[in-house]
């Protein structure tokens, strides 16, 4: 008798057959145990290979983080390049994320659940524009994150923090009424009173 031959859909992906998803695509606990050389995200169903970044990206995402734990208030908690639970086919991680804390257990925690973002910051790189412009917002809007803060260099080469506010009768972001794009300094009371001097982070 013939070897039984198998799906990957059947079991656990390994790491020779992680770039082969079943036709449903691979969930989280099909996936979370693999040792891959490099980062990567699950996006529906399907391991998607993280990019290298550039100094400047790490730069500006690890100074906002640190300014943003400085002046983060209770039950909220910052860090970078944690997996999120968007649902079993969709783990991401954004460069930072602001979170309610109760509740989770962070002994056993591997993926912050969505549901318990109050923000999401993304810095962005050549090769992320579409990612954190266009298919980030709109997940995390469907997911109904209250805030979503996209950072980039204007064209003059200095530091923007476009600052989005959910909408929940669209499902969507709007920019931020009184200050949708800020320059020179951030200040905002949402997610809790934050105040950052963008020149000293940027260069």
């Amino acid at each position: 008798m013939g070897a039984v031959m198998t799906t990957p859909g059947q079991g656990r992906a390994t790491e020779d057959t992680w770039m082969f998803p079943p036709a449903d695509g691979w969930t989280f606990d099909q996936v979370k145990h693999l040792e891959l050389p490099f980062d990567w995200e699950l996006v529906d169903g399907r391991i998607v290979v993280r990019g290298q970044t550039k100094y400047w990206h790490n730069r500006v995402r690890d100074r906002l983080l640190i300014a943003l734990e400085a002046t983060r208030a209770e039950p909220y908690e910052v860090v970078a390049e944690q997996c999120v639970m968007v649902d079993d086919q969709n783990t991401n991680k954004p460069d930072v994320i602001v979170f309610d804390s109760r509740k989770l257990n962070f002994l056993e925690l591997e993926c912050i659940p969505v549901e318990k973002l109050a923000l999401v910051v993304e810095v962005v790189s050549p090769g992320s524009r579409q990612d954190d412009r266009v298919r980030k917002p709109a997940l995390f809007a469907a997911s109904k994150v209250p805030f979503y803060w996209r950072v980039e260099l204007d064209r003059d080469g200095q530091l923007a923090v476009h600052e989005y506010w959910f909408n929940a009768d669209t499902r969507s972001y709007f920019p931020a009424p009184m200050h949708p794009v800020h320059r020179d300094k951030l200040i905002t009371e949402v997610p809790f009173p934050v105040e950052i001097d963008l020149a000293v982070i940027g260069f």
